[in-house]
């Protein structure tokens, strides 16, 4: 059986990046918690997904600012018409393609900074190594 990845990040804005990740990126919200060991969170992802997306906040705790351009989650969706409809809610809900670092991006691409200023690259192809 093949693990799953869980990517974990806190953050100073949960209802911020729900409304990034959750509304306009289209995942769903796996499981929620409040005052876990002094946390608040939210599990993202897809059901069947081997990987999910964790947001958590702590109240009382600033997170300082990490990213940079090359922070990047990158979402492959080589059916056309799926990405032209993941960039179509990206946008309707506000947000508008960023220049990508890496031109790489841009050429098939479209890449969006959420609240916190980290990348998600939505490219129109498939992945194979």
């Amino acid at each position: 059986m093949l693990p799953k990845l869980r990517v974990a990040r806190p953050t100073n804005n949960l209802t911020a990046l729900l409304r990034f990740y959750r509304d306009a990126l289209g995942l769903s919200v796996l499981y929620e918690f409040k005052g876990h060991d002094g946390s608040d969170g939210v599990i993202l992802g897809h059901s069947q997904a081997p990987y999910h997306l964790e947001f958590t906040a702590q109240p009382g705790h600033f997170v300082a600012s990490a990213p940079n351009p090359e922070h990047l989650l990158v979402f492959y969706l080589p059916d056309q018409a799926d990405w032209q409809a993941a960039v179509t809610r990206m946008q309707s809900h506000g947000f508008t393609p960023v220049p990508a670092y890496n031109a790489y991006w841009d050429r098939q691409g479209r890449t969006f900074a959420d609240p916190d200023g980290y990348r998600v690259v939505l490219q129109q192809a498939d992945w194979s190594l």
